[in-house]
C-alpha cells in the first residue's frame, strides 16, 4: 500500500473532527434567543410627581417601578444564559390613557409578547381592551384597583401589586390577631377614601372586627369645617382599641399618630400599614435584595418597585422553564398558576387562575420595620392560606 493510501483515512478523520469542532463552535456562538419585554408608562403620571414622591406617604410609590425591573433583569442573566436567552426591556411612554392603549397595541404588533403596564387603573383598562388574548400577556404592576381583578378583569391581564382588598384583609387579620376588635374608623371625602372605607368594613366583618364609631374627616381652609380636621375631636367619644384611617391621598393620615385623644395605635393609611414590600424586611433574602436595589436606584425599595421586580422575575421564570415552548404555552402556565416564583417573602408565589392576581404575603409595617406578615397564624384556607387575602375563587366577580 502506498504512503498516500495510508494517509487518506487519517486525513478524512481530521476533516471530520474539524467539521465537528466547527459545528460545535458555531452552535456555542449562535445568537441567543431574545426575550423582549415592553414597559408602558405615562410621561406625566401624577403618581410620580416629584413633590408627591418627596412626601413618602406609607404604601405610596417612591419612584418609578422600572428601577425594580432593571434589578430583576440583572439578577436573571445567569438563568437566561443557561436557557440560551437574553432579556431586553423596551420602555415606552405615553401622554394619556388613550395613547397608552395605542402604544400597548403597537408593541404587541411588533411581536413583543410580554408587556408590563405601569399605569393608573383607567389606562390599564384601556390598554387591556387594545390587545386581544393571545397577542400578548399584560402585567399590571402599579394599580391596586379591585375592579381590574373583578368586573374589568381579562384573561391576558395579570397583577403583581396586592389588590386593595388584599391590603384591607391583611390589616383586619392583624387587628383580630391582636384582639383589637373595637376600632374607630376615620374616612375622608374623596371617592377613593369611600372605596377604602367599604373595603375595611367588608374585611372587618370577615375577620370579626367591630366598629366603636365611624367618623368623617375633611382637610379644608373653611373655618366652619375646622373641627373635621381636628384629630383630638375626631378620636374622642366611645372607647376603642385602634384608630383606622381611610385616606387614599395620605395627607390627613400622617397627622393622626400620637395626636389621638386616647393613647391608641393607628392603622390603615398610616401607622400600621399593609404593604407589598418594606426596606427593613430581614428574612428570605430581603436584605440582599434591598441592598441591590438601593445600589442600583439610590433609594429604598418600595412595594411598587417590588411589584415591577417580581413581574420581570415571573416572565423570566415562565420563559426559562420552557424555553422551547411557544408563547401561548408559556403564558398558559403562568396564568394557570403552574409557574411559581420566589418573591423573597417566604412561600413560593403564583398567579390566581380566577382573577390573575399574584397570591403573596402582605407586610404589616410601620416606617421603621415589619411588625407582622399576613396571612397570620390561625387564618387558614382549604387549599392555600395566601388565598385568605383578597377575593377567593367562589366570590370573585371576574369572568375570564
Amino acid at each position: 500500500m502506498t504512503r498516500r493510501a495510508l494517509l487518506r483515512p487519517l486525513v478524512a478523520r481530521a476533516l471530520l473532527a474539524g467539521m465537528a469542532t466547527a459545528a460545535a463552535t458555531a452552535a456555542a456562538t449562535a445568537a441567543p434567543a431574545e426575550l423582549r419585554v415592553g414597559v408602558v408608562s405615562l410621561a406625566d403620571d401624577p403618581r410620580y410627581e416629584p413633590k408627591r414622591l418627596e412626601q413618602r406617604y406609607p404604601g405610596h410609590p417612591e419612584g418609578r417601578p422600572f428601577d425594580g425591573m432593571r434589578v430583576a433583569a440583572t439578577e436573571s442573566r445567569l438563568a437566561l444564559e443557561a436557557a440560551g436567552m437574553t432579556l431586553k426591556l423596551e420602555p415606552a411612554e405615553a401622554r394619556d390613557a388613550q395613547a397608552a392603549a395605542q402604544t400597548t397595541a403597537m408593541l404587541a404588533r411588533q411581536g413583543i409578547r410580554y408587556i408590563v403596564l405601569d399605569l393608573p387603573a383607567d389606562a390599564v383598562r384601556a390598554a387591556t381592551r387594545a390587545v386581544q388574548p393571545g397577542e400578548a400577556l399584560l402585567l399590571n404592576v402599579s394599580s391596586d384597583d379591585d375592579l381590574l381583578r373583578g368586573e374589568a378583569c381579562a384573561p391576558h391581564l395579570l397583577h403583581t401589586l396586592p389588590s386593595r382588598r388584599m391590603q384591607a384583609d391583611a390589616l383586619m387579620q392583624a387587628l383580630a390577631a391582636r384582639k383589637w376588635r373595637k376600632a374607630l374608623l376615620l374616612t375622608g371625602p374623596a371617592p377613593e377614601d369611600r372605596a377604602w372605607q367599604a373595603l375595611y368594613l367588608q374585611a372587618a366583618r370577615r375577620f370579626g372586627v367591630a366598629w366603636a364609631a365611624q367618623r368623617d374627616f375633611r382637610l379644608s381652609n373653611d373655618p366652619r369645617e375646622r373641627e373635621l380636621a381636628n384629630v383630638r375631636l375626631l378620636t374622642g367619644g366611645p372607647d376603642h382599641d385602634v384608630v383606622v384611617v381611610a385616606d387614599a391621598d395620605g395627607e390627613f393620615a400622617r397627622t393622626v399618630p400620637y395626636a389621638t385623644q386616647l393613647p391608641r395605635p393607628v392603622a390603615g393609611a398610616n401607622g400600621l400599614t399593609a404593604m407589598a414590600w418594606h426596606r427593613a424586611w430581614e428574612r428570605h433574602g430581603g436584605p440582599q435584595l434591598n441592598r441591590r436595589f438601593f445600589k442600583a436606584a439610590g433609594r429604598p425599595m418600595s412595594g411598587h418597585d417590588w411589584a415591577g421586580w417580581v413581574a420581570i422575575k415571573a416572565v423570566v421564570e415562565a420563559a426559562t422553564r420552557a424555553p422551547k415552548a411557544a408563547f401561548a404555552e408559556q403564558a398558559r402556565r403562568l396564568v394557570s398558576g403552574e409557574v411559581v416564583i420566589d418573591g423573597f417573602k417566604g412561600p413560593r408565589l403564583s398567579f390566581r387562575p380566577w382573577d390573575g392576581q399574584l397570591r403573596q404575603p402582605v407586610f404589616l409595617a410601620h416606617p421603621d420595620g415589619v411588625a407582622a406578615v399576613a396571612p397570620l397564624d390561625g387564618f387558614l384556607h382549604p387549599r392555600n392560606n395566601l388565598d385568605t387575602l383578597g377575593a377567593d375563587a367562589p366570590e370573585t366577580a371576574c369572568r375570564r
